[in-house]
């Protein structure tokens, strides 16, 4: 799997805002795009969704859809990314195949037990803040939280990798790298954001700092 230290979660106004600021983010060095349109219908997600793959070939980025299995299959995705109540991650490998990544939201230790036996490639724990790009919000975890839920997983599962997300800023990435997160998934600290090739770089340079 490729290296899943930045992870960009689509954000805008319109299907068409997702898509530009999707290529901004790759042509500034972003190279792992999770599309997320909510309260979409399918032919519209489905058209976003192959031209999103457009954009992502162009510079080498994996993409991933968020929720939508049917989609990710139809506009050949590398991955797929499932909420708590999404379709199990069984269920999505089935359909998907050995060769895509799947990815799984988790709040508490139960739900990272549940989603390792599930098979998936990684989990996105959170929200580590409050954010308001998700309408319904699990208790945010903060620092405390995530290390909580690392100590107890780690000792049942040691290399599975373990995404944060949810409101997260450059300042919070040496704390969280510190108590073992493999990455981060952000929205709003790359999306319209000037200097956004230097942002993307300096949090990259950060990850690559892990213990």
């Amino acid at each position: 799997m490729k290296d899943i230290s930045l992870q960009y979660i689509s954000q805008g106004a319109t299907p068409k805002e997702h898509l530009e600021n999707i290529r901004e983010v790759c042509k500034a060095g972003g190279r792992w795009i999770q599309l997320r349109l909510k309260d979409t219908d399918m032919a519209t997600y489905l058209n976003i969704a192959i031209q999103c793959r457009e954009i992502c070939d162009q510079y080498n980025a994996i993409m991933v859809i968020n929720d939508n299995v049917g989609v990710a299959k139809a506009a050949m995705a590398d991955g797929i990314h499932l909420g708590l109540n999404d379709m199990n991650p069984n269920e999505a490998r089935k359909i998907l195949g050995d060769n895509f990544i799947i990815g799984g939201t988790a709040n508490t230790i139960e739900d990272c037990i549940q989603h390792s036996k599930g098979g998936v490639d990684y989990i996105g724990l959170g929200p580590f803040r409050y954010t308001e790009t998700k309408k319904k919000l699990s208790p945010t975890l903060g620092l405390e939280g995530y290390e909580n839920v690392l100590s107890k997983f780690r000792i049942q599962n040691p290399e599975l990798p373990i995404v944060a997300i949810g409101g997260i800023t450059i300042s919070d990435i040496k704390d969280l790298i510190q108590i073992g997160i493999s990455g981060v998934a952000v929205s709003g600290m790359l999306t319209n954001q000037e200097d956004l090739e230097e942002k993307i770089q300096n949090i990259k340079k950060l990850m690559s700092n892990q213990p």
